[in-house]
């Protein structure tokens, strides 16, 4: 990965959106609820990129399942 690549949370598997309006988004890999997207605040505190992204596995949409259907 790229020093300065962007890290998209929402495409991670560990990130989470909370209930606790203070602390709306979190990452379950490294155990934290924030403001910010958690790559945000990882990038800002050690400097460096997020080391605990995990692309989410996409799954067909409902709609491209039933497409073929009569």
């Amino acid at each position: 990965m790229k020093e300065r690549e962007r890290i998209d949370c929402l495409a991670c598997r560990h990130f989470f959106v909370t209930w606790d309006p203070a602390f709306p988004r979190g990452c379950r890999a490294m155990n934290f609820k924030g403001q910010e997207f958690p790559a945000s605040l990882v990038r800002q505190v050690s400097g460096q990129a997020c080391l605990k992204f995990d692309r989410k596995q996409r799954t067909p949409s409902v709609k491209a399942k039933t497409k073929g259907l009569p």
